[in-house]
């Protein structure tokens, strides 16, 4: 499914999580990373995915919560879950407009879901001018307290004609990382060279950081071309990662790392949420078009 407007042009999968295939200026220049579809065999190789009831990891693939211990099914070589369980299941199309294409998902219809509770997901693409919008919200549609979190993966295209990009976002805080990417204890100052606040290419540097007391705020800038994110409040955490096929990930999330563990044990500030019956935690990520693209 798809969306075009004087500015963008946005191909969607419903089924394969409602994921993000290509998102392209008008000129057919990549603003997200430009995918084949025929080499998609999962939401991993596409432009960019959300992350649903929780984002990232979970160590061991087992946390506690309310007393009771739940053990979900290792889904990476390296013993854990991650990245929730939304990603690469299809999802019903609600609009489908000029506009707006908008979709929801509910885990009541599938029987090997890797989440001890029901929960439904919508998730909403809309074109604005030289911006795109992605709203994605999480509701509990259990009996009983949940644990919740959500994010977005998004892919974006780093060297343009050689140049690689000036790369900024607002967070003062990281957290130290084990062997698998999960965080240790709570999250510190940045040091100099972890710090994206004052505008740097990332260059030849590997990264896969968490990234915690985020403004909201990402920009990559080519110099004659930017593109500029904003994020709503509920995704005060970003992970940033340099994938193997040269992308840059800068994923907006709601929650650290690992929250699911970290936050019973009391490590302050990983921003683990709960919701109740019936509850709805929800936000939206701006993309936006500056220059000549």
């Amino acid at each position: 499914m798809s969306l075009r407007n004087d500015h963008l042009e946005l191909d969607v999968l419903p089924e394969t999580g409602a994921s993000v295939l290509n998102l392209r200026a008008a000129s057919g220049r990549p603003v997200l990373r430009a995918v084949d579809p025929a080499d998609v065999k999962s939401s991993s190789q596409c432009a960019s995915f959300s992350l649903v009831p929780f984002s990232n990891r979970v160590r061991d693939a087992r946390f506690t919560f309310a007393g009771q211990v739940h053990q979900l099914r290792v889904t990476t070589a390296d013993g854990l879950t991650q990245h929730g369980d939304v990603r690469n299941r299809p999802w019903q199309v609600v609009v489908a407009g000029d506009e707006k294409l908008s979709f929801t998902f509910d885990s009541r219809q599938f029987t090997d879901l890797n989440w001890p509770w029901a929960f439904g997901a919508s998730m909403e693409y809309r074109l604005d001018g030289a911006a795109l919008e992605m709203t994605l919200a999480l509701t509990n549609l259990d009996t009983t307290d949940m644990p919740a979190g959500l994010g977005l993966h998004p892919y974006f295209v780093r060297r343009r004609d050689g140049t690689d990009p000036q790369v900024s976002f607002g967070a003062a805080l990281i957290y130290d990382m084990d062997g698998r990417s999960l965080p240790l204890e709570a999250a510190r100052a940045v040091h100099p060279d972890e710090d994206f606040r004052t505008p740097r290419p990332v260059g030849e540097r590997s990264i896969d950081q968490v990234y915690a007391g985020w403004d909201g705020a990402a920009r990559l800038d080519w110099g004659t071309r930017a593109l500029q994110l904003r994020a709503d409040p509920v995704f005060s955490h970003m992970v940033a990662f340099t994938a193997p096929d040269g992308s840059l990930a800068l994923e907006p999330v709601s929650h650290a790392t690992d929250a699911l563990n970290l936050a019973p044990k009391g490590v302050p500030g990983v921003d683990l949420r709960v919701l109740a019956p019936g509850e709805t935690l929800s936000g939206a990520v701006r993309l936006s078009l500056e220059g000549d693209w």
